[in-house]
């Protein structure tokens, strides 16, 4: 398996696609990311990057990046 090396400029499809089943669990980081899996998620997954999640969210960059480390490595 790829391993990603998560910074603010990671896309979060890259992470999804390197990592199944992290979408699924993205409610798990951060109640505001369930959105991820509805038709409009589907069209932000494409754009968005973990600075953008951390903005968004309200998340600290560094304890997101944390957290979706965690799930990754429960996942992987």
């Amino acid at each position: 398996m790829t391993e990603l090396r998560i910074t603010g400029q990671t896309r979060l499809a890259d992470l999804v696609s390197a990592y199944p089943g992290l979408k699924e669990k993205l409610p798990e980081v951060n109640p505001k990311f369930s959105m991820i899996n509805s038709p409009i998620g589907a069209v932000m997954l494409k754009k968005v990057t973990i600075a953008d999640m951390s903005q968004r969210s309200g998340m600290d960059q560094a304890e997101l990046i944390e957290k979706l480390g965690a799930v990754i490595e429960r996942i992987a």
